[in-house]
């Protein structure tokens, strides 16, 4: 350990520009001119008027942390462990007396009574994409772990919801799939809508999958004339070729959804004020220090695109926030590309779905496929661990400033109160109001469950 020593210098700096974006996000987005008005009122009156119109269906975001965000670092830190377990972090006090999260999350420590930490995950399958597939879709990984031989719980609740709202996907990946999110023997009918475009990308948001065939343009679809010509001349295109015939449900439905102003209203992200989109913060791409490194992507804009989706009537986002997975020098990937950028967004998100009420009918779950190894490596980073990890969980009546189950000294096993992915999965559901129970056949033309185990976390409620 003696060979990397890392200089703490840099912590006070971080705490202070927390401070500033604090203050200065008060007066960007705080007083509306001069009516007195919050943004807040003005976004909880907004959503008032929409609940009298019509009841909101329960959503949930899912922040996926692939690469296995290290407990020490994050959620879990162990402050009397010795150097080499615990790191070289410190604590911070969170507003929730007796929790303790690390210090380099001074926001998320300053709302900890909005959202609840579940300590004592753990699997037994530490490669990276068997571990999504179990997370994804409480199923333990048979066969290649790149594809799914279980469906994802996103195509669950495609399968199960989509009908209540045809207007809109019920299941959508930004920016595309990651291994586990797939449909299995569903089909690709409940397959993700990737957004393909990157909200992290500086410049223009378009979304390919909203493109219309070649002679149209979202501009035309404005002109309802135009449409109906156009339709005309694709309906004939169509009869000729015989196509019509090859045209999958998915595809049917994504035409309806490009055709329809309520997704391509959901899916502009442009149509976001630059002070909510600076709250969020960090819209360039992070290059990180280290070769193994495939970089911290500036997923916050990622965050800011589930809001917009969730709040037109989307059920089921997945965000990718990788590449967590810290195997060298992970002290300085954490402390300078991963945990200040995760610390504005994360926040940014539940304070924004508070204020536009949607925190009650949105649950938010952050978590990766597994944790890293206890004790720190030669190089100063940590490697995969699924025998112990950590989740946040918040929004969809879950209460805020709790801790669910516990790690052992060292952040090594649970010592109470041990979780699985389909745990996790099944608090989803219940939220969703998905069937676990339901069984679907298999390519072999076996029914298989929903889920093969797991109960919701009540003690989250």
């Amino acid at each position: 350990m003696t060979a990397l020593q890392p200089n703490r210098m840099g912590c006070a700096e971080y705490r202070r520009s927390c401070r500033l974006i604090k203050r200065r996000n008060l007066l960007q987005i705080g007083v509306l001119g001069a009516s007195g008005l919050s943004l807040a009122d003005v976004l909880r009156s907004e959503a008032h008027a929409n609940a009298s119109q019509e009841t909101r269906q329960n959503s949930i975001i899912i922040l996926w942390m692939r690469g296995g965000p290290s407990q020490h670092e994050t959620w879990d830190p162990k402050p009397d462990a010795p150097v080499e377990w615990r790191g070289y972090f410190d604590t911070t006090a969170t507003n929730v007396p007796g929790i303790q999260i690390c210090d380099f999350l001074p926001m998320s420590a300053g709302m900890m009574d909005k959202w609840s930490i579940i300590r004592s995950l753990h699997h037994q399958d530490a490669g990276h994409s068997a571990a999504d597939q179990y997370c994804f879709t409480g199923y333990p990984n048979e066969g290649d772990p790149v594809t799914n031989t279980r469906p994802s719980c996103g195509s669950i609740v495609a399968e199960q919801l989509q009908h209540q709202n045809p207007r809109l996907p019920a299941y959508v990946m930004i920016p595309r799939n990651v291994p586990g999110t797939g449909p299995a023997y569903l089909g690709p009918t409940f397959q993700a809508f990737e957004t393909k475009a990157d909200p992290a990308i500086r410049g223009p948001f378009q979304i390919p999958n909203l493109a219309l065939a070649k002679g149209l343009s979202l501009r035309r679809l404005d002109d309802r004339k135009s449409l109906l010509k156009d339709m005309d001349s694709v309906k004939l295109a169509v009869e000729r070729t015989g196509e019509v015939d090859a045209v999958d449900r998915f595809q049917q439905r994504a035409w309806e959804i490009v055709t329809n102003p309520a997704a391509r209203n959901a899916f502009d992200l442009d149509a976001e004020p630059a002070a909510i989109r600076e709250r969020y913060g960090f819209m360039a791409p992070y290059k990180a220090p280290t070769p193994d490194r495939c970089g911290a992507p500036a997923w916050s804009q990622r965050f800011l695109l589930a809001r917009r989706l969730v709040e037109a009537g989307v059920r089921l986002v997945t965000v990718d926030c990788r590449w967590w997975d810290t195997h060298v020098k992970g002290y300085e990937s954490m402390r300078d590309g991963f945990l200040g950028r995760w610390d504005q967004a994360f926040t940014a998100l539940l304070e924004d779905l508070e204020q536009r009420g949607l925190l009650e009918s949105t649950m938010v779950l952050a978590w990766g496929e597994f944790g890293r190894t206890p004790r720190v490596n030669s190089t100063g980073g940590r490697d995969h661990y699924p025998h112990v990890f950590s989740a946040a969980m918040a929004g969809g009546g879950i209460q805020g400033g709790r801790v669910v189950g516990a790690s052992d000294a060292k952040g090594a096993f649970p010592l109470d109160n041990p979780q699985g992915p389909p745990d996790v999965l099944a608090t989803v559901y219940r939220h969703l109001g998905v069937n676990p129970n339901t069984h679907y056949l298999d390519n072999t033309g076996r029914p298989i469950a929903t889920l093969p185990s797991g109960k919701p976390i009540v003690e989250l409620f």
